[in-house]
């Protein structure tokens, strides 16, 4: 059945604002409804009573998650889509302006994409990702505030503990008996969180470990590959029917290069745009097989004999990389992670 309507969606903790649009971008309606099943219904309703609906929500790995599940529940056609560029903004920016450009995104069929997906097992990879990162960041806080505190400690603590090596610093400070002025005891809190927070990531990385044994182990078999940068794979990833193209993978993670020329100058520049987290996989797979896979090495001292310098080479290997994830992945089975 053709769609009639299009209904764009700007999404809030709270409340999610719609518009609804023909088939030529005359407004027809607009509705705000809360952020709970009752209001999703609601939407569903109002927009069904309009005509035959296609959606295009903001947000859907965050605000509009839940929103963009219920809508894929109802066999609705759902796209996810950008958030409003500055060029779009000149002529002011509220609710209902957001969510009409959401709804012209979807009659241009610009600036969308299908909804990653979020079924059991990508969901929990997703989480557990987040939740390494950060304790990644706190005990990297912490580390840094014990490194700065034993600079200022008293000599004695402070020559002691500067022959303790950096990997071992923050069990040595753990484990310090109080002091009369209060230094160690500091130090030994300080330690003992960065300790903690060593152990929970040592749990997520055994979790994420098993996870994507169950689901991919074709990945874990590759040069570099572990499983931390296995997860962000999957997950950043999402359903094999949103990758449309190698080329469209490549810009999700970032490692397209952007043409820069002018004139006579011919040349590409870094791609700054894309999934960050997924570039920074990549990144750590190419570092790793650098070193460890004969067949990159020798394509990197080829780079670099072509003039290339080590930073360019490396991104030539990203993008080579992200072609061969890119067909990697199309071939995982879909049920483990949408079940």
């Amino acid at each position: 059945m053709a769609r009639t309507v299009a209904i764009g969606v700007d999404t809030h903790k709270q409340a999610h604002v719609a518009v609804a649009l023909d088939s030529l971008g005359a407004e027809l309606d607009h509705c705000v409804v809360e952020t709970t099943r009752a209001g999703y219904k609601r939407l569903l309703g109002w927009a069904s009573g309009l005509g035959q609906p296609a959606f295009a929500v903001e947000g859907c790995g965050s605000y509009g998650a839940g929103l963009a599940r219920f809508l894929a529940e109802a066999g609705e056609l759902v796209y996810e889509c950008e958030r409003p560029r500055r060029g779009d903004r000149r002529r002011g920016k509220n609710d209902l302006i957001d969510a009409a450009l959401a709804a012209r995104r979807l009659l241009s069929r610009e600036g969308l994409s299908a909804p990653r997906g979020d079924g059991q097992v990508r969901e929990q990879l997703r989480l557990l990702l987040a939740e390494r990162r950060g304790a990644v960041s706190a005990r990297t806080a912490a580390v840094n505030q014990l490194h700065a505190m034993i600079v200022t400690a008293p000599d004695p603590l402070r020559q002691r503990l500067a022959a303790i090596p950096k990997r071992r610093l923050a069990k040595t400070a753990a484990a310090l008996h109080s002091s009369p002025d209060g230094v160690c005891d500091v130090l030994r809190r300080i330690g003992r969180r960065a300790e903690g927070l060593s152990r929970e990531i040592t749990e997520i990385d055994r979790t994420l470990a098993m996870l994507v044994t169950q689901t991919a182990p074709q990945l874990l078999a590759e040069c570099g590959v572990g499983a931390v940068c296995a997860a962000q794979l999957l997950v950043s990833s999402g359903d094999s029917k949103r990758m449309s193209s190698e080329a469209a993978f490549a810009a999700l993670a970032g490692t397209s290069p952007v043409d820069a020329s002018s004139g006579k100058q011919q040349r590409h520049r870094l791609n700054r745009g894309g999934d960050r987290q997924l570039n920074c996989a990549l990144h750590v797979i190419t570092l790793q097989r650098v070193r460890h896979h004969a067949q990159t090495t020798a394509y990197y001292q080829r780079l670099l004999n072509a003039g290339k310098t080590a930073r360019e080479a490396k991104r030539c290997i990203k993008r080579a990389l992200a072609r061969h994830f890119y067909h990697q992945l199309r071939q995982l089975p879909q049920t483990p992670l949408t079940t």
